[in-house]
């Protein structure tokens, strides 16, 4: 299939890249564990001409997982070469080329695995996921799956998973949509890789969870109780392994950090200056040596199991997140999540207001003036946009805004613009839009709260923050996995950057480009100490949030998914720290809550707020 057909980009210089095509077909969905059966290749010029075509089986050397999904038994991938013997052919077409794929992430991790397999360097600089791309378009379509938008865009689709003809309809797609975003001036969210496929990044070993809840501190000549959290420190006579092994075996909860909400510390040497001995001693924590904590570990007494929430408990978990380490939040937050309800289900967007179907982007105007515009925009019913894209409906100008770069674009796309004093009197605005295809999005007002469907088929949930371009700073999406003390209850439940996926694998971080960051949540895979997620964004850089503008989350049930519910974030002004949103347990419920919490202190405080070590 040639791109060239539909569009030719070779002359729009923020378009035109030498592009790889390329889908996969696995065993599995982990990257880390599970084997490429089948893989394809197209590339492309920048003028649309096809340059290349290449797919293969291939023999993973284990089992292949669901066949009833992808067709590919062991039978027939056993006279399939191994990846090691096609990985410099495939080199060679990815070699000096934009990858793109539809969640292309997914892809890339599996190419980065099977490339250090096979100890070669994965030639991939950047790549494109198709799924972002029509995130930022926005198409009407019935959701963003390959299948979807292959029927929005009129792309025809013979056998699904399988990956030579998958590849030829992305190219189909690829190609409308390309021309989308040049129609709307969208930018490419182009992500620089690597660094996914350095070993540095694979998550540890999962840690034993405990199914303990966590009684307090160690009062000196008490017995330990099941559920205490414990740090150790310095040299001990008894291997640190068996140590671990020994209280972990007891129902006790080893802690790679300090925090208030330790237990004791045990160490030899209480004066050796480390940081969880400063730490313990700025808290006051207990401290015992090892020959206390092994006479303790002969009787441990029974603890609470942390399914058996009180009442109490399970109301206090659906207050809004204030760590309690942290310095005191940004007045005009504060009294902003203050003002909202007690949580309920919010009227959905499809609702019997004005703005029922209209998405509205803010141009101009001071940032309190656009911040409380697109707040009435949702009061109204409908939504708030960041972003010009497909979706957008109307446009509100604010002085200034008619110098937007945008304003081009929109003229020629006659989209309706209004001053903004439409916004006061929308009554003689009739709901004049026509309703999207699929599924309708719940807008959710800052503080808004949604339930999650119970029984929970989807445990899995993507929430999704979004930004308008930057180009003198860098936003980095962070997710907290925390206890009924708003804790971490091990280094590995604080996912970032640079440690992308929790050690069971519960919480992922993905990067779908330079203004879009995604933590994927398998609510089945928590431990039981798990009450609540809490993801927040900070900023790299001396900007702040006011710089930033508003912030778009999503909530949706699968990576292409129609949204669940969205809301949009932008009345932190000086704030460099925002606690984005929430999931948390309601007694025997999920919720999602839009929070947007704003600190002025950095990410560092934040993170030992939440009981992690960042020495």
């Amino acid at each position: 299939m040639s791109l060239a057909a539909a569009l030719d980009v070779s002359q729009l210089p923020d378009y035109a890249y030498d592009w790889a095509l390329v889908d996969v077909e696995t065993s599995g969905l982990i990257a880390r564990r599970d084997r490429i059966l089948s893989i394809a290749v197209l590339t492309f010029g920048p003028d649309g001409t096809q340059t290349g075509e290449y797919s293969t089986l291939l023999n993973p050397g284990c089992d292949p997982g669901p066949v009833h999904i992808h067709g590919l038994t062991a039978e027939r991938l056993s006279g399939a070469p191994t990846f090691e013997q096609v990985a410099g052919r495939i080199g060679a077409l990815l070699q000096d080329r934009v990858m793109v794929a539809h969640n292309a992430q997914f892809d890339y991790d599996f190419l980065a695995h099977e490339f250090a397999r096979a100890r070669l360097y994965l030639p991939v600089t950047q790549r494109l996921c198709t799924l972002a791309l029509n995130r930022r378009v926005e198409p009407p379509s019935d959701g963003l799956s390959l299948a979807s938008l292959a029927a929005h865009y009129g792309v025809p689709q013979t056998s699904a998973h399988d990956a030579l003809d998958d590849t030829r309809v992305l190219a189909g797609i690829f190609r409308s949509s390309l021309s989308e975003a040049a129609r709307l001036d969208v930018p490419l969210p182009l992500v620089p890789c690597p660094p996914r496929q350095d070993p540095q990044f694979a998550p540890n070993p999962p840690k034993t969870p405990c199914t303990y809840r966590n009684p307090g501190r160690l009062t000196p000549g008490d017995p330990l109780v099941q559920g205490m959290k414990i740090a150790i420190t310095g040299e001990t006579a008894t291997s640190r392994a068996e140590l671990v092994a020994r209280a972990v075996a007891a129902g006790l909860n080893i802690m790679s950090s300090v925090s208030r909400h330790t237990s004791a510390l045990v160490t030899n040497d209480a004066a050796s200056g480390s940081a969880k001995a400063r730490r313990a001693i700025a808290e006051g924590v207990t401290v015992i040596d090892e020959h206390t904590f092994l006479k303790l570990l002969g009787e441990v007494r029974s603890g609470t199991p942390h399914e058996n929430q009180t009442p109490k408990k399970a109301t206090e978990a659906a207050a809004p997140i204030t760590p309690p380490t942290t310095p005191t939040p940004s007045p005009a937050v504060t009294a902003a999540v203050a003002d909202v309800p007690a949580p309920r289900r919010p009227e959905p967007k499809h609702s019997a207001k004005p703005f029922g179907r209209r998405r509205v982007l803010i141009l101009g105007g001071t940032h309190e003036e656009a911040s409380a515009a697109r707040a009435r925009v949702v009061e109204l019913g409908g939504a708030a946009a960041i972003n010009l894209s497909a979706s957008v409906t109307d446009v509100v100008l604010f002085p200034g805004g008619e110098l937007d770069r945008r304003m081009t674009r929109i003229t020629a796309l006659e989209l309706p613009v209004h001053a903004h004093g439409w916004l006061g009197s929308p009554a003689s605005e009739p709901a004049d839009v026509p309703a999207q295809d699929g599924a309708m999005t719940d807008v959710l007002p800052r503080g808004g709260v949604i339930d999650l469907p119970t029984p929970s088929t989807a445990g899995h949930w993507h929430v999704s923050a979004s930004w308008a371009q930057q180009t003198n700073c860098e936003v980095d999406v962070v997710a907290f996995v925390l206890d009924e003390d708003e804790q971490v209850s091990c280094d590995g439940d604080f996912v970032f950057y640079s440690a992308p996926e929790s050690p069971d694998g519960a919480i992922r971080l993905l990067c779908d480009g330079p203004t879009e960051q995604t933590v994927a949540i398998d609510l089945t895979a928590l431990p039981p100490a798990a009450h609540r997620i809490a993801i927040a964004a900070a900023i790299d850089g001396a900007a702040t949030f006011g710089d930033i503008g508003a912030v778009q989350m999503t909530l949706a049930p699968g990576v292409d998914a129609p949204a669940t519910a969205q809301a949009t974030l932008d009345a932190a002004t000086s704030e460099r720290t925002l606690l984005l949103a929430e999931i948390y347990r309601r007694g025997p419920r999920w919720r999602f809550r839009a929070v947007g919490q704003g600190y002025d202190h950095g990410l560092e405080t934040l993170v030992r707020g939440y009981g992690v070590d960042v020495e």
